[in-house]
Protein backbone atom coordinates (compact mmCIF):
# COMPACT_ATOMS: atom_id res chain seq x y z
CA UNK A 1 0.00 0.00 0.00
CA UNK A 2 1.51 3.24 -1.05
CA UNK A 3 0.81 5.94 1.56
CA UNK A 4 -0.52 8.95 0.41
CA UNK A 5 -0.81 12.50 2.16
CA UNK A 6 -2.83 15.42 0.87
CA UNK A 7 -1.46 18.81 1.73
CA UNK A 8 -4.02 21.76 1.34
CA UNK A 9 -7.69 20.91 1.80
CA UNK A 10 -9.28 23.17 0.10
CA UNK A 11 -11.37 22.15 -3.19
CA UNK A 12 -9.00 20.20 -4.97
CA UNK A 13 -7.23 18.57 -1.86
CA UNK A 14 -10.35 17.52 -0.05
CA UNK A 15 -11.41 15.66 -3.75
CA UNK A 16 -7.71 14.22 -3.76
CA UNK A 17 -8.06 12.90 -0.29
CA UNK A 18 -11.38 11.38 -1.26
CA UNK A 19 -10.38 9.85 -4.27
CA UNK A 20 -7.07 8.49 -2.88
CA UNK A 21 -9.73 6.71 0.33
CA UNK A 22 -11.08 4.84 -2.89
CA UNK A 23 -7.80 3.51 -4.11
CA UNK A 24 -7.83 0.11 -2.70
CA UNK A 25 -3.94 -0.03 -3.94
CA UNK A 26 -2.87 3.82 -1.44
CA UNK A 27 -3.16 4.57 1.92
CA UNK A 28 -4.54 7.99 2.48
CA UNK A 29 -2.51 8.73 6.18
CA UNK A 30 -3.91 12.26 6.57
CA UNK A 31 -4.73 16.00 5.38
CA UNK A 32 -2.99 19.40 5.96
CA UNK A 33 -3.99 22.41 6.06
CA UNK A 34 -3.41 26.30 7.63
CA UNK A 35 -6.77 27.17 9.62
CA UNK A 36 -10.11 26.27 10.35
CA UNK A 37 -11.15 26.79 7.06
CA UNK A 38 -14.71 25.94 6.32
CA UNK A 39 -13.48 22.84 4.72
CA UNK A 40 -11.74 21.28 7.82
CA UNK A 41 -14.86 22.18 10.19
CA UNK A 42 -16.86 20.05 7.33
CA UNK A 43 -14.12 17.18 7.85
CA UNK A 44 -14.44 17.53 12.04
CA UNK A 45 -18.65 17.40 11.59
CA UNK A 46 -18.06 14.39 9.59
CA UNK A 47 -16.59 12.70 12.03
CA UNK A 48 -12.78 13.31 11.05
CA UNK A 49 -12.60 10.64 8.59
CA UNK A 50 -8.94 11.88 7.57
CA UNK A 51 -6.71 12.45 10.43
CA UNK A 52 -5.23 16.18 10.08
CA UNK A 53 -1.80 17.87 10.54
CA UNK A 54 -1.31 21.21 11.29
CA UNK A 55 0.88 23.48 8.79
CA UNK A 56 1.00 26.70 10.46
CA UNK A 57 1.60 26.11 14.42
CA UNK A 58 0.67 30.13 15.23
CA UNK A 59 -3.16 29.19 14.37
CA UNK A 60 -3.19 25.69 16.91
CA UNK A 61 -5.04 27.96 19.14
CA UNK A 62 -8.01 28.54 16.50
CA UNK A 63 -7.88 25.31 15.45
CA UNK A 64 -7.80 23.41 18.59
CA UNK A 65 -10.93 25.85 19.81
CA UNK A 66 -12.86 25.32 16.91
CA UNK A 67 -12.06 21.10 18.28
CA UNK A 68 -10.46 20.04 15.79
CA UNK A 69 -8.23 17.27 16.43
CA UNK A 70 -4.83 17.92 15.44
CA UNK A 71 -2.55 14.59 14.76
CA UNK A 72 0.65 16.61 13.90
CA UNK A 73 2.21 19.46 12.08
CA UNK A 74 3.23 19.25 8.46
CA UNK A 75 6.92 17.99 8.49
CA UNK A 76 4.98 14.48 10.42
CA UNK A 77 2.56 14.33 8.13
CA UNK A 78 5.67 14.32 5.02
CA UNK A 79 7.58 12.03 7.29
CA UNK A 80 4.67 9.33 7.37
CA UNK A 81 3.82 8.89 3.63
CA UNK A 82 5.47 7.92 0.14
CA UNK A 83 4.32 10.71 -2.00
CA UNK A 84 2.69 14.24 -1.05
CA UNK A 85 -0.45 15.55 -3.56
CA UNK A 86 0.13 19.18 -3.21
CA UNK A 87 -3.23 20.85 -3.72
CA UNK A 88 -2.35 24.47 -2.14
CA UNK A 89 -2.30 27.84 -3.35
CA UNK A 90 -0.20 28.97 -6.22
CA UNK A 91 3.44 29.73 -5.21
CA UNK A 92 2.92 27.83 -1.99
CA UNK A 93 3.89 24.48 -3.70
CA UNK A 94 6.78 25.79 -4.62
CA UNK A 95 7.70 26.73 -1.19
CA UNK A 96 6.60 23.22 0.07
CA UNK A 97 8.74 21.45 -2.06
CA UNK A 98 11.92 22.46 -0.23
CA UNK A 99 10.51 20.18 3.16
CA UNK A 100 10.01 17.06 0.23
CA UNK A 101 13.18 17.05 -0.91
CA UNK A 102 14.34 17.66 2.89
CA UNK A 103 12.70 14.11 3.78
CA UNK A 104 13.44 12.82 0.40
CA UNK A 105 9.86 12.56 -0.55
CA UNK A 106 8.00 12.21 -4.35
CA UNK A 107 5.43 14.82 -4.53
CA UNK A 108 2.89 16.24 -7.13
CA UNK A 109 1.83 19.93 -7.44
CA UNK A 110 -1.55 20.66 -8.86
CA UNK A 111 -1.82 23.07 -12.26
CA UNK A 112 -1.14 26.60 -10.26
CA UNK A 113 2.62 25.74 -9.65
CA UNK A 114 5.15 27.23 -12.65
CA UNK A 115 6.22 23.93 -14.98
CA UNK A 116 9.60 23.67 -13.65
CA UNK A 117 8.71 23.18 -9.92
CA UNK A 118 8.46 19.50 -11.47
CA UNK A 119 10.62 16.59 -13.19
CA UNK A 120 7.65 16.39 -15.69
CA UNK A 121 4.53 18.35 -16.67
CA UNK A 122 2.32 15.11 -16.13
CA UNK A 123 -1.23 14.07 -17.89
CA UNK A 124 -1.89 10.42 -17.01
CA UNK A 125 -3.87 9.27 -21.09
CA UNK A 126 -1.06 11.63 -23.01
CA UNK A 127 2.51 10.96 -21.01
CA UNK A 128 2.55 8.67 -18.44
CA UNK A 129 5.21 6.72 -19.23
CA UNK A 130 7.33 9.88 -18.31
CA UNK A 131 6.31 10.35 -15.30
CA UNK A 132 7.50 6.70 -14.32
CA UNK A 133 9.83 6.95 -11.10
CA UNK A 134 10.23 11.00 -11.04
CA UNK A 135 10.38 12.55 -7.85
CA UNK A 136 8.27 15.22 -8.72
CA UNK A 137 5.14 15.36 -11.12
CA UNK A 138 2.99 18.47 -11.82
CA UNK A 139 -0.82 18.17 -13.26
CA UNK A 140 -1.82 19.99 -16.16
CA UNK A 141 -4.56 22.49 -15.03
CA UNK A 142 -7.94 21.67 -15.29
CA UNK A 143 -9.24 23.20 -18.52
CA UNK A 144 -6.09 21.48 -20.21
CA UNK A 145 -6.58 18.06 -18.20
CA UNK A 146 -9.75 17.85 -20.08
CA UNK A 147 -9.27 19.32 -23.11
CA UNK A 148 -6.24 17.03 -23.83
CA UNK A 149 -8.51 14.10 -23.12
CA UNK A 150 -10.20 14.62 -26.01
CA UNK A 151 -7.24 15.41 -28.41
CA UNK A 152 -4.96 12.46 -27.25
CA UNK A 153 -8.57 10.11 -27.70
CA UNK A 154 -8.92 11.86 -31.06
CA UNK A 155 -4.78 11.62 -32.05
CA UNK A 156 -4.07 8.10 -31.40
CA UNK A 157 -7.50 6.99 -32.97
CA UNK A 158 -6.48 9.17 -36.39
CA UNK A 159 -3.55 11.32 -35.75
CA UNK A 160 -4.27 15.12 -35.10
CA UNK A 161 -1.90 17.78 -36.97
CA UNK A 162 -3.08 21.04 -34.99
CA UNK A 163 -5.41 22.62 -33.00
CA UNK A 164 -7.36 25.92 -32.46
CA UNK A 165 -9.45 26.11 -28.96
CA UNK A 166 -11.68 28.53 -27.89
CA UNK A 167 -12.30 28.71 -23.90
CA UNK A 168 -14.87 30.22 -22.17
CA UNK A 169 -13.51 30.29 -18.56
CA UNK A 170 -15.68 30.16 -15.34
CA UNK A 171 -14.00 33.09 -13.25
CA UNK A 172 -14.36 31.12 -10.00
CA UNK A 173 -15.08 28.16 -8.23
CA UNK A 174 -18.54 28.08 -6.14
CA UNK A 175 -18.34 29.64 -3.09
CA UNK A 176 -15.21 31.90 -3.79
CA UNK A 177 -15.52 35.56 -3.15
CA UNK A 178 -11.67 36.83 -3.89
CA UNK A 179 -13.13 37.33 -7.49
CA UNK A 180 -14.90 39.85 -6.32
CA UNK A 181 -18.55 40.72 -8.02
CA UNK A 182 -18.64 41.16 -11.78
CA UNK A 183 -20.72 41.76 -15.15
CA UNK A 184 -17.80 41.48 -17.41
CA UNK A 185 -16.22 39.13 -20.38
CA UNK A 186 -12.35 39.52 -20.09
CA UNK A 187 -9.85 38.56 -22.81
CA UNK A 188 -6.68 36.58 -22.58
CA UNK A 189 -3.91 37.08 -25.46
CA UNK A 190 -3.28 34.68 -27.54
CA UNK A 191 -2.19 31.95 -27.26
CA UNK A 192 -3.59 31.22 -24.02
CA UNK A 193 -2.08 28.83 -21.27
CA UNK A 194 -3.69 26.12 -21.92
CA UNK A 195 -2.95 25.93 -25.97
CA UNK A 196 1.04 26.36 -24.95
CA UNK A 197 0.52 23.76 -22.01
CA UNK A 198 -1.38 21.06 -24.38
CA UNK A 199 2.57 21.60 -27.00
CA UNK A 200 3.95 21.18 -23.81
CA UNK A 201 2.77 17.50 -23.21
CA UNK A 202 1.77 16.49 -27.00
CA UNK A 203 4.75 18.37 -28.85
CA UNK A 204 3.76 16.81 -32.33
CA UNK A 205 0.10 18.48 -32.47
CA UNK A 206 0.84 22.51 -32.92
CA UNK A 207 -1.72 24.82 -30.85
CA UNK A 208 -2.98 28.51 -30.03
CA UNK A 209 -6.51 29.39 -29.05
CA UNK A 210 -8.39 32.44 -27.37
CA UNK A 211 -9.65 32.23 -23.26
CA UNK A 212 -12.83 34.34 -22.37
CA UNK A 213 -12.95 34.96 -18.59
CA UNK A 214 -16.82 34.95 -17.98
CA UNK A 215 -18.81 35.58 -14.56
CA UNK A 216 -20.10 31.78 -14.14
CA UNK A 217 -18.74 29.08 -11.59
CA UNK A 218 -19.83 25.98 -13.05
CA UNK A 219 -17.49 25.05 -15.07
CA UNK A 220 -15.40 25.80 -18.39
CA UNK A 221 -16.42 25.76 -21.97
CA UNK A 222 -14.05 25.31 -25.11
CA UNK A 223 -14.75 24.27 -28.54
CA UNK A 224 -11.68 22.68 -30.38
CA UNK A 225 -11.23 22.75 -34.29
CA UNK A 226 -8.83 20.13 -33.84
CA UNK A 227 -7.08 19.04 -37.89
CA UNK A 228 -7.04 15.40 -38.07
CA UNK A 229 -4.13 13.53 -39.85
CA UNK A 230 -6.48 11.71 -42.09
CA UNK A 231 -10.67 12.30 -42.59
CA UNK A 232 -13.28 11.47 -40.09
CA UNK A 233 -16.78 11.40 -40.04
CA UNK A 234 -19.11 12.56 -37.33
CA UNK A 235 -20.10 8.89 -36.39
CA UNK A 236 -16.86 7.97 -36.16
CA UNK A 237 -15.29 10.61 -33.63
CA UNK A 238 -18.39 10.35 -31.45
CA UNK A 239 -17.50 6.50 -31.34
CA UNK A 240 -13.43 7.54 -30.58
CA UNK A 241 -14.73 9.69 -27.91
CA UNK A 242 -17.34 7.10 -26.35
CA UNK A 243 -14.72 4.64 -26.00
CA UNK A 244 -12.32 6.99 -23.54
CA UNK A 245 -13.78 6.27 -19.97
CA UNK A 246 -13.59 10.10 -19.32
CA UNK A 247 -15.61 11.16 -21.63
CA UNK A 248 -19.46 12.05 -21.39
CA UNK A 249 -21.18 12.24 -24.67
CA UNK A 250 -24.30 14.21 -24.08
CA UNK A 251 -27.21 15.81 -26.05
CA UNK A 252 -28.96 18.80 -26.49
CA UNK A 253 -31.92 17.03 -27.47
CA UNK A 254 -31.46 14.79 -23.58
CA UNK A 255 -31.88 18.10 -21.95
CA UNK A 256 -28.25 19.10 -21.92
CA UNK A 257 -28.65 22.54 -22.31
CA UNK A 258 -25.33 23.96 -20.93
CA UNK A 259 -22.93 23.84 -17.78
CA UNK A 260 -26.08 23.98 -15.55
CA UNK A 261 -27.58 21.02 -17.00
CA UNK A 262 -24.31 18.83 -16.26
CA UNK A 263 -24.12 19.99 -12.91
CA UNK A 264 -27.46 19.30 -11.69
CA UNK A 265 -27.55 16.10 -13.43
CA UNK A 266 -24.27 15.32 -11.39
CA UNK A 267 -26.28 16.14 -8.30
CA UNK A 268 -29.26 14.11 -9.34
CA UNK A 269 -26.94 11.24 -10.23
CA UNK A 270 -26.22 11.70 -6.12
CA UNK A 271 -22.06 12.04 -6.79
CA UNK A 272 -20.42 13.86 -4.11
CA UNK A 273 -20.57 17.93 -4.03
CA UNK A 274 -21.81 17.62 -7.46
CA UNK A 275 -18.79 16.50 -9.08
CA UNK A 276 -18.36 14.84 -12.48
CA UNK A 277 -15.09 13.11 -13.69
CA UNK A 278 -15.54 13.09 -16.56
CA UNK A 279 -15.41 15.98 -19.32
CA UNK A 280 -18.37 16.08 -21.45
CA UNK A 281 -18.88 16.71 -25.26
CA UNK A 282 -22.15 17.43 -26.72
CA UNK A 283 -22.94 14.75 -29.95
CA UNK A 284 -24.49 17.97 -31.80
CA UNK A 285 -21.10 19.94 -31.95
CA UNK A 286 -19.10 16.97 -33.06
CA UNK A 287 -18.74 18.20 -36.95
CA UNK A 288 -16.42 17.69 -40.15
CA UNK A 289 -15.95 21.53 -41.30
CA UNK A 290 -13.31 21.09 -44.35
CA UNK A 291 -10.37 19.68 -43.25
CA UNK A 292 -11.19 19.90 -39.44
CA UNK A 293 -13.56 18.37 -37.09
CA UNK A 294 -14.90 20.78 -34.51
CA UNK A 295 -16.08 19.54 -31.38
CA UNK A 296 -17.37 21.33 -28.09
CA UNK A 297 -17.14 20.15 -24.44
CA UNK A 298 -17.69 20.61 -20.77
CA UNK A 299 -14.79 21.02 -18.29
CA UNK A 300 -16.33 20.26 -14.68
CA UNK A 301 -13.15 22.26 -13.08
CA UNK A 302 -13.23 21.14 -9.24
CA UNK A 303 -13.03 17.42 -10.15
CA UNK A 304 -11.83 16.74 -13.65
CA UNK A 305 -7.91 16.75 -11.83
CA UNK A 306 -8.34 14.23 -9.78
CA UNK A 307 -8.52 11.39 -11.91
CA UNK A 308 -4.61 12.41 -13.83
CA UNK A 309 -3.47 13.15 -10.29
CA UNK A 310 -4.06 9.67 -8.59
CA UNK A 311 -2.60 8.21 -12.30
CA UNK A 312 0.66 10.21 -11.45
CA UNK A 313 0.81 8.64 -7.76
CA UNK A 314 0.81 5.25 -9.94
CA UNK A 315 3.32 6.40 -12.23
CA UNK A 316 5.89 8.13 -9.81
CA UNK A 317 6.16 5.09 -7.48
CA UNK A 318 6.05 2.93 -10.39
CA UNK A 319 3.02 0.89 -8.89
CA UNK A 320 2.28 0.26 -13.14
CA UNK A 321 4.44 0.56 -15.79
CA UNK A 322 1.79 -0.13 -18.18
CA UNK A 323 -0.16 3.41 -19.23
CA UNK A 324 -3.64 1.32 -19.80
CA UNK A 325 -3.50 -0.56 -16.46
CA UNK A 326 -2.75 2.18 -14.25
CA UNK A 327 -5.35 4.71 -15.95
CA UNK A 328 -7.73 1.30 -15.78
CA UNK A 329 -7.26 1.09 -12.07
CA UNK A 330 -7.85 4.32 -11.37
CA UNK A 331 -11.17 4.40 -12.97
CA UNK A 332 -12.04 1.38 -11.50
CA UNK A 333 -11.82 2.75 -8.24
CA UNK A 334 -13.52 5.78 -8.65
CA UNK A 335 -15.74 3.92 -10.93
CA UNK A 336 -15.55 5.80 -13.95
CA UNK A 337 -17.08 5.09 -17.12
CA UNK A 338 -17.62 1.66 -17.97
CA UNK A 339 -16.73 0.61 -13.75
CA UNK A 340 -20.18 2.57 -12.97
Amino acid sequence: MVKVGVVGYGVIGQRLADGVALQEDMELVGVADVAPTLAVRALKEKGMPYDFYLAVEENREKVEKAGIPISGNLEDLIKKVDIVLDATNAGVGAKNKVLYEKYGKKAIFQGGEKTSVADVFFHGYANYEKGLGKQFLKLTSCNTTGLIRSVDCLDRAVGVESTMIHIVRRVADPGDYHRGLTNALKVDPVPNHQAVDLMLIMPHVKATGVLVHTPVTHGHFITVFAKPKKKVSKEEAIEIFREHPRIRLVKIEDGFLGNASIFRYARDLGNPRGDMYEISIWEETVTPFEDHLIYSLHIPQESVVIPETIDGIRAAMEMQTDRLEAVGLTNKYLKIGRHK
